[in-house]
């Protein structure tokens, strides 16, 4: 996979196979991670991010929403994670993104 990725050409993408990611992040190997949230409750399902996950610092760099209510995060790797405040940057209920809806 390490040589994989340093060749030249398009992105590697990952769909829905929680294992593999696992494993990816185990070996740094994750650049990006574009996060979809659906707006429904299922109650069940696999963690994308399960026990043993690496700590790993994130930095958001995209939003979206879609027409249907799907929203759309794309985070880049940053190193460490840091703590903090994860108070908002913004007023109460301005819910303002990318494409301005």
């Amino acid at each position: 996979m390490v040589a994989l990725k340093d060749r030249p050409g398009q992105e590697i993408q990952v769909v829905g196979s929680g294992d593999l990611v696992q494993t990816l992040m185990r070996h740094d190997l994750v650049d990006e991670y574009r996060l979809w949230i659906f707006p429904v409750l299922l109650g069940s399902g696999k963690r994308l991010f399960a026990n043993g996950t690496q700590p790993a610092g994130l930095a958001i760099a995209g939003t979206a929403i879609s027409d249907t209510g799907v929203a759309m995060y794309t985070y880049e790797r940053v190193g460490a994670p840091t703590y903090g405040s994860f108070a908002p940057d913004r007023e109460p209920g301005d819910h303002r993104h990318q494409n301005g809806r």
